[in-house]
């Protein structure tokens, strides 16, 4: 493979996208910051196929990143590799507004070959290839010019890399016959629907314990408004308000813009500053939120009581045998809120219950629930048997 020096002219990049587009697939990687900003700041980009590979400096004066980018969102010819690319597409979304397709994450295929739910990059390289990764450059600082040579050699394995274990991995799910088993994930994680930022969905990551309208409604205006000031300050949201201090204001507001100076957690500049002006603004225009937008109860399915959390439970402890027998990982067979709902009734709309998750795990799962399946312990071990329903009420 011909890996070509750091790239840092848009012809250069513009010839590599020609030769690249010809290519089945290419493996694309990148380094960012976002320790400091809001958005991450995007310092270099690898991409290689099977012939050659090559990092770019988007930082460099006068690039021009078009070509590439409509190779990773125009061009539905070229498979893109991510491992774990979930950070990558958003960046790719950030400057485009489409997401890199079609599409394929080491990550997840792991999931299917029994890699565990999460494996990371080093592991991924050691289990297939065998070799032991330099973390040395990990935490470098992208941002920094110049790169110095081990910081590009560093960043360009993880495509050289990702182009030898691509084929392997694709080799082995069609062998196992998993392959189609992945199709859905890849759709759900090439979605740019995963990639927008709605302000007003924002409250939803904040933990409150308070279940008042009238304080939710608060939640939901103050954490729209944090979301628009990191973005146009671009700042992470911490640095504006961190979450306990927004849930305090919003489970005790303040009756005036003087009154920010006694919250903990807020500079007592606020009483007086734009910013503050602002929030109280927001806060003066939350109203309680409507029953349609509450959220549903900790435990998530209403109706489920102590019987149906044992079945829940019952269906956990099935869900790692099944897993276990398969050699998959068992968050790709089903989501721990699935298997609550199943136990509460639900039927419809279910992923178990559908493909290949339901000939895998959602047909014993709900012959479980329906008690056409027990456990039972044979020879030391667990085991699943049907059981015997004759005679009973």
């Amino acid at each position: 493979m011909h890996v070509h020096p750091l790239i840092t002219d848009s012809k250069t990049l513009s010839d590599l996208c020609s030769r690249l587009a010809r290519s089945p697939f290419v493996a694309v990687d990148t380094e960012f910051m976002r320790e400091n900003s809001y958005w991450p700041d995007l310092c270099l980009i690898q991409i290689a196929d099977e012939s050659e590979a090559a990092a770019i400096d988007p930082k460099a004066e006068g690039m021009d990143l078009s070509p590439l980018l409509e190779l990773l969102v125009d061009n539905e010819d070229v498979l893109k590799v991510f491992h774990a690319g979930g950070q990558d597409i958003e960046i790719v979304h950030n400057l485009t507004g489409k997401t890199p397709h079609p599409l394929f994450d080491t990550q997840i295929a792991a999931m299917a070959l029994g890699q565990g739910d999460q494996v990371g990059y080093s592991n991924l390289v050691d289990s297939w290839l065998g070799i032991t990764l330099d973390k040395g450059a990990r935490f470098t600082d992208w941002s920094r010019r110049p790169l110095d040579q081990r910081q590009i050699d560093y960043a360009i394995g993880d495509v050289t890399h990702l182009v030898k274990i691509f084929p392997r991995m694709l080799a082995k799910l069609r062998k196992t016959g998993r392959g189609d088993w992945l199709d859905q994930e890849m759709e759900r994680i090439a979605d740019p629907d995963n990639y927008v930022t709605i302000p007003e969905q924002a409250w939803q990551r904040i933990k409150v314990p308070s279940r008042k309208p009238e304080v939710l409604g608060r939640l939901k205006a103050l954490a729209a408004w944090r979301e628009r000031e990191a973005q146009n300050k671009n700042l992470p949201r911490g640095r504006i308000a961190k979450d306990e201090t927004l849930a305090d204001i919003a489970a005790h507001p303040p009756r005036v813009q003087s009154d920010l100076a006694k919250v903990r957690g807020l500079s007592g500049s606020w009483a007086g500053n734009d910013i503050g002006a602002r929030m109280i603004a927001a806060l003066a225009a939350a109203t309680p939120l409507p029953a349609a937008e509450m959220p549903v109860r900790e435990d998530r399915t209403p109706g489920l009581g102590k019987d149906g959390t044992l079945v829940a439970d019952l269906l956990k402890l099935l869900l790692k045998i099944r897993a276990r027998e398969s050699s998959v990982a068992p968050r790709l067979l089903a989501r721990t809120d699935e298997l609550e709902m199943l136990a509460a009734g639900r039927r419809d709309g279910l992923a178990i219950l559908e493909g290949w998750r339901f000939e895998q795990f959602g047909r014993d799962a709900l012959a479980l629930v329906e008690g056409r399946l027990a456990f039972a312990v044979r020879g030391g071990k667990l085991m699943m048997t049907m059981a015997d329903t004759e005679g009973t009420a």
